[in-house]
């Protein structure tokens, strides 16, 4: 029986649980055969001494009257069994462990490896929790299919594909450096996920290689990265002494060498953090040299980028790679336009404003002259562009409320229907055609103003590039 207790403290050591949890699986799996064995109602109950190793006993109740002899006895049954025994007393009867056959001691085995895996994956719960993030040597034990397990010294770890750079392919016995991603309690195969992939992972590299982010004079305040190919820092110093972007970089850039060839050659842009959203993007669009930034809604955290001509492509990036990264560091959209491109937008808009029709022309159609103050001041010049623009839009311009809105779409309904009107008579428009473009002018117009492309891909169209799901900062 020593040889029992022995194997059970050298399976708790190498699974790293307690023994008593081992020993209480054993015990539970020999209730679970012996149920099975006996096919009766009895109650069971498993024991291990040192000396005597595992018993097996049947318990019953002492009873004046026996209702169900399979968990109760009388008293002169009990006086057989134990001399002391009284109405009350609990009685333990002694079972046979050699009788309950290999199928039962299959089953039994069967439960106490269940038992074991679940003490190990809390064990393993508890140990890596509160580490993910945290940088980690590993060894590559085997491979399966795209996914690779490793070693991580006290149990396995899973590196899945999702998680690994293209540039990278391991065999086994290879020894790579992972960040711990998550961990799964609930997974069936190693509940420790690790990943080469992530952004901690170069987070971690420049806290090793560089003592001052490591003692806090220089912090990481945001990292953008696509595995295999780029990733963008942005880098920040507490000490006015300390140059945050020379600091990673190193003398002769031996820093930051060190990580890239840790990474086998990802491309590593270090990019001074700025409060200041127009300096910052234009650290963040690098290499491209930026012309001229407009925020265009700080609220929605939305900005337009203005660069030269021979600079858009090198903006927007390879496969708009650059742009993508940036909005990613930043937390912004982007919207990306050459200077030749800006140049016929602000043309094309001179254009309409100057040969639309006046927007004080509705003041004949019923409109206030207070009104039509407020929507030029408001540079709403035109009537055209007066009745593409939705309610909502109107009542965003100053000194335009609900009742406003009401009397300018009064004022556009009678203008556009004059207007069709004096074209039916002319012959230019069918009559029944007239009557419905007068229904249906102001409507054509607020869809027109109501559709946003928000597709979250970039659009390379004339020269532009526009981002539309900013990233949370790290």
């Amino acid at each position: 029986m020593d040889s029992i207790y022995q194997s059970i403290e050298i399976l708790s050591k190498e699974k790293g649980i307690d023994a008593q949890i081992v020993l209480d699986a054993v015990k539970d799996a020999m209730l679970l055969a012996a149920r099975k064995h006996f096919r009766t109602n009895e109650n069971y109950e498993a024991d291990f001494s040192g000396k005597e190793g595992l018993k097996l006993y049947a318990v019953k109740t002492v009873v004046e009257a026996v209702a169900d002899p399979a968990v109760e006895m009388t008293l002169n049954e009990a006086k057989r069994l134990d001399p002391t025994a009284d109405i009350g007393s609990v009685i333990r009867i002694s079972k046979p462990t050699d009788a309950l056959g290999r199928i039962s001691a299959q089953t039994a085995k069967q439960v106490i490896f269940q038992k074991v895996r679940e003490a190990e994956r809390d064990t393993i719960y508890r140990e890596y929790a509160d580490r993910v993030g945290e940088l980690v040597n590993t060894t590559i034990k085997r491979v399966e299919g795209m996914d690779l397990v490793v070693d991580v010294g006290k149990t396995e770890a899973r590196l899945p594909k999702r998680e690994q750079s293209r540039l990278e392919t391991f065999n086994a016995g290879d020894r790579v450096r992972c960040v711990i991603k998550m961990v799964d309690k609930s997974a069936k195969g190693p509940g420790v996920v690790v990943s080469r992939a992530d952004g901690d992972l170069v987070r971690r590299l420049f806290e090793q290689e560089v003592p001052e982010i490591y003692d806090g004079t220089v912090t990481i305040r945001a990292c953008a990265r696509e595995a295999g190919e780029r990733t963008k820092i942005a880098v920040q110093s507490k000490d006015r002494d300390v140059d945050s972007v020379g600091a990673c970089v190193g003398m002769k850039g031996m820093r930051v060498q060190s990580i890239i060839r840790e990474l086998r050659g990802e491309k590593i842009d270090i990019i001074e953090w700025s409060e200041d959203p127009v300096s910052f993007a234009t650290h963040a669009l690098s290499p491209a040299k930026i012309t001229r930034v407009n925020v265009i809604d700080p609220e929605e955290r939305h900005m337009e980028v203005i660069v030269d001509d021979t600079q858009l492509s090198l903006a927007i990036g390879k496969r708009g790679q650059n742009v993508r990264l940036a909005a990613k560091l930043m937390g912004w959209k982007i919207d990306i336009k050459s200077e030749e491109e800006k140049r016929q937008e602000m043309q094309n808009a001179a254009t309409l404003l100057s040969t639309g029709v006046p927007v004080s022309t509705l003041i004949d159609y019923g409109l206030a002259e207070s009104t039509v103050d407020a929507l030029v001041q408001g540079d709403i010049g035109t009537v055209e562009k007066v009745g593409s623009m939705t309610p909502e839009q109107l009542e965003s311009i100053p000194g335009i409320d609900g009742q406003a809105v009401a009397h300018i779409q009064q004022a556009i309904n009678s203008y556009y229907g004059q207007e069709y009107s004096q074209e039916a008579e002319a012959g230019e428009v069918p009559v029944e055609v007239a009557a419905d473009a007068v229904e249906e002018a102001t409507e054509v117009a607020a869809e027109e103003a109501a559709v946003e492309a928000e597709s979250g891909e970039i659009a390379e169209d004339g020269g532009s590039a526009t981002i539309v799901e900013p990233v949370e900062q790290a």
